[in-house]
Order: C-alpha cells, then sequence, then structure tokens
C-alpha cells in the first residue's frame, strides 16, 4: 500500500541494504544534488532578509522578465520529471504495472495533493482544498507519469501539443481586453479563473496542462541517464540548449512574454532547458567518473534532495506554528522568535550583514537538520 512513510533505520545499519538498492536503480547523485539545490534556492528567496538592497536574482521579475527567483519552482517539476523513468522502471521490476500502477500512481497524488492542501491551509490560517506548489505538483507529475509508458517520441509530441495549445489559448481566447492581450492583470488565464475555476475553489487548475509538458521534458531528459545510453551528454546538451533558445526567442519576439504567473511556453521552455544544462553539469561531476570526488563534492546537495518533502514542509511547519507563533523577549519587548532572531543579527552586525547572516543562517540551520534526519534514515517520502 502506498503512502507517506518515514523510515527510521540508523543509516549504518541501512549500508548494505542502500549499496545493493542504489546498484539495481542506478540513483543519480546529480538528480539528487540537482533536486537539493531547488531547495536550497527556495529556501533562501523565500527567506531572504535583505529588504531594499535584496540581489535582484533573489526577487520575482516584474511581467515579462525572469530572475533565479522564477526559475525554482519550474526546477521542482523538471526533477519530478527526471524522477519518472526511475519510479516507473521500478515499478515494473516490481511487478506494478496495468491498473495496478495506476492505482499507485493516483494514490501518491492524491496523498501530495493533500498535503499541499493541509499546508496551504497552515499558511492561510482556514481550511482549503485549492491549489498550491504541491497540488500542482501532484497533479502535473500524475498526468505525466500515466504518459510515462509511451515512448520518447510520443512524450516530446505531446509536450509540444500542449504547449502549442496552451499557445493558442493564450493568443486567441477573447477576454476582456481583446484578443492576443497577454498582460499581468487582462489575459484569458486571468479570466478562466475568475468566472470558471474560483467559485469552483480550483483557482490556478489550467495551469495543469503547461506543467505537465514541463514535466514530460524532464522525463524525457533522464531517460538516456536512465538507460546509461553512452550519448545521454550528447542528448542532453542538444535538448537542453534547444529548448533554451526556442524559448528565449520565443519571448523575445514579442508574441508571448516570460510569466510565471500564467506558465506561458516560452517561460516553460527556458526554464526547462536551463535546468536540464543543469543537470547535465552535475552528472559530469558526479556521475559520469570523470571528475575525482565528483560526488562528495555534490554530497551536501543531496541531503536536502533525497529528502525534499520534508526540506519543503517542515520549515513551513515550523515557521507558521512556532516562529512566527510563539513570543518572547529577547530583545526587550514581545515578539515573534523570527522578528526577534532578525532583529537581534541587524542590531549586532547591522542592517545588511545581520540580515545575510539571519537569511543564510536559516537556511543552515534547514540543512543541519535535514543532515540529522538523514544520518537516522529519516525520510519522508510516498
Amino acid at each position: 500500500m502506498s503512502g507517506i512513510s518515514v523510515t527510521g533505520v540508523p543509516a549504518e545499519v541501512q549500508m548494505d541494504a542502500v549499496t545493493l538498492q542504489r546498484v539495481k536503480t542506478a540513483r543519480l547523485t546529480a538528480l539528487d544534488a540537482w533536486r537539493g539545490l531547488t531547495v536550497l534556492l527556495m529556501l533562501l528567496v523565500n527567506n531572504v532578509a535583505l529588504g531594499g538592497r535584496t540581489p535582484y536574482q533573489l526577487v520575482h521579475a516584474p511581467f515579462g522578465g525572469l530572475t533565479l527567483t522564477d526559475l525554482v519552482f519550474p526546477w521542482f517539476l523538471l526533477c519530478a520529471g527526471a524522477a519518472l523513468p526511475f519510479s516507473l522502471s521500478a515499478m515494473t521490476r516490481s511487478g506494478v504495472v496495468g491498473w495496478l500502477r495506476v492505482r499507485r500512481l493516483l494514490t501518491r497524488a492524491v496523498l501530495l495533493y493533500l498535503a499541499g492542501a493541509f499546508l496551504t491551509s497552515v499558511t492561510i490560517r482556514a481550511p482549503t482544498l485549492g491549489l498550491g506548489v504541491l497540488q500542482l505538483i501532484a497533479l502535473a507529475t500524475l498526468c505525466a507519469a500515466l504518459l510515462g509508458g509511451l515512448r520518447g517520441w510520443w512524450q516530446a509530441g505531446i509536450a509540444a501539443a500542449l504547449l502549442l495549445g496552451y499557445a493558442a489559448f493564450l493568443t486567441l481566447t477573447p477576454h476582456a481586453a481583446g484578443v492576443g492581450l497577454i498582460s499581468e492583470t487582462q489575459n484569458p488565464v486571468q479570466t478562466v479563473n475568475d468566472v470558471v475555476l474560483t467559485p469552483l475553489g480550483l483557482r490556478g487548475l489550467i495551469s495543469v496542462i503547461p506543467t505537465t509538458a514541463l514535466v514530460l521534458l524532464g522525463a524525457l531528459a533522464a531517460r538516456p541517464l536512465q538507460q546509461r545510453d553512452s550519448r545521454a551528454p550528447l542528448k542532453l546538451l542538444g535538448l537542453g540548449v534547444a529548448l533554451s533558445v526556442i524559448g528565449f526567442g520565443w519571448a523575445a519576439s514579442g508574441h508571448i512574454p516570460f510569466s510565471k504567473a500564467l506558465w506561458t511556453p516560452p517561460y516553460i521552455l527556458y526554464s526547462a532547458g536551463l535546468g536540464i544544462l543543469g543537470m547535465l553539469a552535475f552528472w559530469l561531476i558526479a556521475d559520469s567518473g570523470r571528475v575525482r570526488f565528483g560526488r562528495r563534492l555534490l554530497a551536501p546537495l543531496t541531503i536536502p534532495g533525497r529528502n525534499a518533502l520534508a526540506g519543503y514542509m517542515l520549515p513551513i511547519l515550523i515557521k507558521f506554528w512556532i516562529l512566527l507563533e510563539w513570543q518572547v523577549n529577547w530583545t526587550g519587548k514581545s515578539q515573534s522568535i523570527i522578528a526577534s532572531l532578525l532583529e537581534l543579527s541587524r542590531t549586532h552586525l547591522g542592517g545588511f550583514a545581520g540580515g545575510l547572516v539571519y537569511t543564510l543562517g536559516y537556511v543552515l540551520a534547514v540543512w543541519l537538520g535535514l543532515a540529522w534526519m538523514a544520518r537516522r534514515g529519516l525520510i519522508w517520502k510516498l
């Protein structure tokens, strides 16, 4: 039976079993490390405390622009797709095929969606089943996983069809401002959300279409690595460069802009291309055998990468249940723990240095917590 589970056997006791499992599943250090990097980037951009001196790349770009911050969520989805060839292959080896596989995939998606709904409910302090980060990942990954048994060319064709169809929807659907106009507040997605989806509590559901394409692109990128294709590096390089160039060129043409809020096709393609090139770089370092101690070099990133669900959920829960809720008098006045820590840091180190220490200290604290969990084999998984 599939469900949320936490393994709790000490790491040293699990050593032989883990070694055998790695041999059987050919687990990629690059994928774990890239996923871990996205977790740490998410923590960084969501908790940066530098005020007006925050670097441009650590804030969301205005409509039509793109920064590192805007790439974090797409890279989460890309990693979810890259894991599919490995997880589906493991299901096949275990005899989980046909309707049994469909049921397993549906169960995982429901559990992840409910976990996301719970997290969203905590952050808005009200029960909701609406879409959030984990909910969108659950739905997009489910759709892509159900197509996982198709050949690569079919998956590529479906991803292209989804993006082209979505592009046609954005440019040809009439809305209040006319046809073909795509701005931050006037666009077909906004109209569909306001008129159709919001009354149903499903605002943002249309985003499943382009994000499914993104997950499929991640699966396509990882397929040659999972199959141990000798031409895998060249294939990933070609795919990454092609997607980046097409995405950037499409946005530069002025027809459809980059937009994280709308998940526009140029945004999907460009972020996927950069993410694939990043994973390729990590693969060359850690998994190709060409860099001595490459795996050790990326090992710190694999700690959040192999426990990404905990790395995403636990900091948010601790922040809302403890850091923002508990009141302390560390600064001579009653305020939340998180406000007190930031004020103390700025008081003793100055505005910028204090904010920087607070920001990096927050990320480090989460990493240390995940490292503690890793040493004890505590992994949250579905």
